[in-house]
């Protein structure tokens, strides 16, 4: 994680699979409008969350649209960061290059460095 002073950032943990469940949406819903009135917001991807971030995903195939495009407005709305837990990453077979997330430890310490955490 670069050096960056992250204290008055909010993160927002998506620990859900990005179909089946709405509640991954809502929480990448609720990170949006956060950056887009300009509050400080992260986004971590752990668990099943970490789906949310393979490549060439297929929605249709189950009649649902694909989440990279909802993903991909993250940055653009500005959201500060976006983080993917190296061991779910491993856990479920994800190729830590795909993603375009910083892999870290979802650990304590790493928790312990945004001024709130919240897993709708």
């Amino acid at each position: 994680m670069a050096d960056r002073d992250r204290t008055g950032t909010l993160l927002i943990v998506i620990d859900n699979p990005p179909y089946g469940d709405w509640r991954g949406r809502e929480a990448l819903d609720m990170a949006l409008s956060m950056a887009a009135f300009d509050q400080p917001v992260a986004l971590l991807f752990r668990g099943e969350g970490v789906n949310w971030l393979r490549v060439r995903q297929k929605g249709a195939a189950i009649h649902q649209k694909t989440v990279s495009r909802n993903l991909g407005a993250a940055r653009m709305f500005g959201v500060a960061d976006i983080f993917a837990d190296q061991g779910a990453m491993a856990r479920f077979g994800i190729d830590q290059t795909e993603p375009g997330a910083e892999l870290i430890n979802a650990d304590a310490d790493f928790y312990n460095r945004f001024r709130e955490v919240i897993q709708p």
